[in-house]
């Protein structure tokens, strides 16, 4: 019955290529499941977010208290921002914008792109509406909105630049945050052993930190799995401390510090400090450090998991801890530059500041697990030349690890501690990272809101104006600080943005050059009727972008080497917009010329989140595919017959006996050897082309292309069966 209705289609190769699997998240509702998740979270997700008290006091005073009831307005600030920003704002709306079980601003980007066709490489089609997991509804009268919104996207070529834009700019963001991170929770932590050491000098705190973080680094490549679960105990220790001290304090200095729960010493605050009031925000908000993470970690974890640990662990001791440091400088308003150490009992010392030590270096590994991650995305979208990714868990599939980016990240790291040298030039940098990416989720969220939840305009508008006037109003405060560290996310950001625009661009013209020169039927079959070009043993795969047609780089192939393998498949890895695709659905095939020929066309189809099986997996499930596909061409055609006389029935045994010859020449070609053909494409500007497109193409691109991408790594291509075909593309 499905052979028929699957053959049925295999015209239609565009609309094929996206039909995706059903396949779920895991720890979708069992509850031990989600403990033990909840468990690991707090080691990989929460860091960043636990160690904030280490600064937040310092930044938002740089220049002291100069009133007692200060430490109430901005402790009252405190507060209200974590309860605003990571908890109503994150754990309670956003998480549930996950893209079939993963988050970030990619996965935001790609939900939208289900709903709406603006994606930039042409290989959508109508057919995507009836894609299993896609869960686009038919169009109805309550629908009428979302429906005018997908409109006016697909129809707006600035629409789809401008969330692409805003998409990449978000990531570049999340990767300024990975390397920002370790920079100042490593520096905050280790600056606190002068106070039992005095003599040390900050360049000597540097250079320890230094040295630290090229341990971290060091380790990423052992996985979020095993870095996770031995960090999650030492996390909890950390949450635990901070939560005693904060009690401790509030016991031992002045409890009546708990009156800034009356969000009435914020407007004290402002009216008493006025512009001053509105600059110390950028110190404020550094409370709220490693909230994005909690997003685009999802994919590590689940909602359940992420709003247990956040709801009942981390938001109480944070909290805690912030009211237990303004207790203390309430009585000792000099120690603002260093609360957190200056607060913490003698005998506790060197215990918290140990554990304070290991924390940071937690933190960092949040922001590090949600860049890789997101990262790892953005290769799916075709933004970032295609590197190894390293999957490092078995179990959680959202796991990986990139070793160039851990390399360029910790570069950066080392770079920004050496540079900036104390925690306050840093913080600066910091906070325009965290409150652009809070924005930019923001806006990603209202438009999944009109599109994809089709909300009440109401909840829509509140959710618009509560949350983006409060990253405004942040925005505009760190934003008067972009000449005393400000400036350097901004450059790290538009030199990523810059590189993820360059790739994705030269990327499309490729496509398009490829899609508008397709070998048609006739020429192909000149080709293998030339009396030059012979059959040889084994099976052929030549990979190429096109999800259709015979790409250009084939009858250069013939050219050069005048011989076709016995076998012969035209390949394409094609990233669905969704997480995962079943195994049992990932290829799709089609026959290329008459069946004497045995040329086929294959689309393998993954998710952002899936790993490309080994070559020698990948090959053997592909030629399983391949002989299947010969088997339920075979019955199609013969279905196409009635039973009516025994000549149809001759017929049928014929094709059968075909199907399993073919199956058996397949068989016997895999035995001989698989050939893995690449086009080794050197993309230039075409003649005519203005300067500015002459040095993205021929310089920019050219200069990732040859340093960064390493596509047979990628493609899991064994390095000894690859040939590689040269080919020049004028674009």
């Amino acid at each position: 019955e499905g052979a028929g209705e699957t053959l049925a289609r295999h015209d239609s190769l565009y609309g094929d290529a996206e039909k995706v699997s059903g396949d779920r998240r895991h720890g979708s509702g069992v509850s031990d499941q989600i403990i033990h998740l909840a468990f690991q979270s707090i080691g990989v997700v929460y860091g960043d977010l636990g160690t904030s008290p280490l600064y937040t006091y310092s930044g938002t005073f740089p220049g002291g208290i100069r009133h007692p009831d200060d430490i109430l307005g901005v402790l009252s600030l405190i507060l209200y921002t974590l309860i605003l920003l990571p908890l109503l704002k994150y754990v309670f709306i956003v998480l549930y914008a996950n893209d079939n079980g993963d988050g970030g601003t990619f996965a935001l980007y790609s939900l939208i792109s289900r709903y709406a066709k603006i994606r930039m490489i042409p290989n959508q089609q109508a057919e995507d509406a009836s894609v299993s997991n896609y869960s686009i509804p038919e169009p109805s009268s309550q629908t009428r909105r979302a429906q005018w919104v997908k409109q006016r996207l697909e129809s707006s070529k600035a629409a789809r630049i401008a969330l692409f834009t805003v998409t990449i700019l978000g990531t570049s963001m999340v990767m300024g945050d990975g390397s920002l991170t370790p920079a100042i929770s490593v520096l905050s932590a280790v600056s606190g052993i002068r106070e039992k050491a005095p003599n040390l000098t900050q360049l000597q705190v540097v250079w320890i930190s230094v040295a630290i973080l090229f341990l971290l680094f060091s380790v990423q490549r052992f996985g979020t799995d095993k870095v996770g679960y031995s960090f999650a105990p030492i996390i909890l220790v950390w949450f635990v401390l901070i939560a005693g001290i904060g009690a401790y304090n509030l016991a031992a200095h002045d409890a009546t510090v708990l009156r800034a729960l009356n969000p009435m010493y914020i407007v004290d605050y402002f009216r008493r400090n006025g512009k001053q009031a509105w600059l110390s925000l950028g110190g404020v908000v550094l409370c709220t450090t490693g909230t994005e993470a909690m997003f685009a970690d999802l994919g590590h974890f689940n909602i359940k998991a992420i709003q247990l640990s956040f709801s009942f662990i981390i938001f109480p001791s944070v909290a805690l801890c912030y009211m237990g440091q303004a207790s203390y400088l309430h009585k000792f308003p000099q120690d603002v530059a260093d609360t957190f150490y200056k607060s913490i009992p003698a005998a506790m010392f060197w215990p918290t500041f140990i554990v304070a030590i290991l924390a940071a270096i937690i933190a960092s590994q949040a922001m590090l697990s949600g860049a890789f991650a997101i990262l790892s995305k953005a290769l799916s979208l075709g933004c970032f030349p295609r590197v190894q990714v390293v999957h490092t868990s078995k179990k959680y599939a959202g796991q990986v690890y990139i070793p160039e980016i851990n390399f360029l990240v910790g570069a950066a790291s080392i770079v920004v501690t050496l540079a900036f040298q104390t925690t306050t030039n840093i913080g600066n940098a910091y906070g325009i990272c965290v409150v652009m990416v809070f924005s930019i989720t923001t806006h990603l969220m209202t438009v999944v809101m009109l599109l994809v939840w089709k909300k009440n305009i109401a909840f829509i508008a509140a959710f618009y104006v509560v949350f983006g006037a409060t990253e405004m109003l942040y925005l505009t405060s760190i934003l008067s600080k972009f000449a005393e560290g400000g400036y350097l996310p901004f450059c790290f950001s538009l030199v990523l943005m810059a590189l993820m625009a360059t790739w994705h661009y030269v990327h499309v013209c490729r496509y398009w050059y490829e899609l508008d020169r397709i070998v048609p039927a006739a020429k192909l079959a000149a080709l293998l009727g030339r009396p030059d070009v012979r059959r040889v043993p084994g099976v052929g795969l030549l990979y190429s972008e096109l999800v259709q047609g015979v790409p250009p780089v084939f009858p250069r192939l013939v050219d050069k080497m005048p011989s076709v393998h016995a076998v012969f498949v035209f390949m394409s890895i094609k990233n669905l917009p969704i997480p995962r695709v079943a195994a049992a659905e990932r290829f799709i095939f089609r026959r290329v010329g008459p069946a004497e020929h045995r040329m086929f066309r294959c689309v393998a189809r993954y998710g952002y989140t899936d790993q490309i099986e080994a070559a020698k997996d990948f090959s053997d499930s592909l030629l399983d595919g391949l002989k299947l596909f010969v088997h339920e061409e075979a019955a199609f055609s013969c279905s196409q017959h009635t039973d009516d006389n025994d000549g149809d029935g001759a017929l049928r045994a014929a094709q059968a006996a075909a199907a399993e010859e073919e199956k058996r020449f397949i068989d016997a070609e895999l035995e001989r050897g698989v050939v893995y053909l690449t086009g080794e494409a050197d993309v230039v500007a075409a003649p005519g082309s203005s300067l500015i497109k002459r040095i993205v193409v021929n310089y920019v691109y050219t200069f990732l292309r040859k340093n960064l991408s390493e596509s047979h790594k990628a493609l899991a291509i064994p390095k000894d069966q690859l040939l590689k075909v040269g080919i020049t593309y004028e674009i």
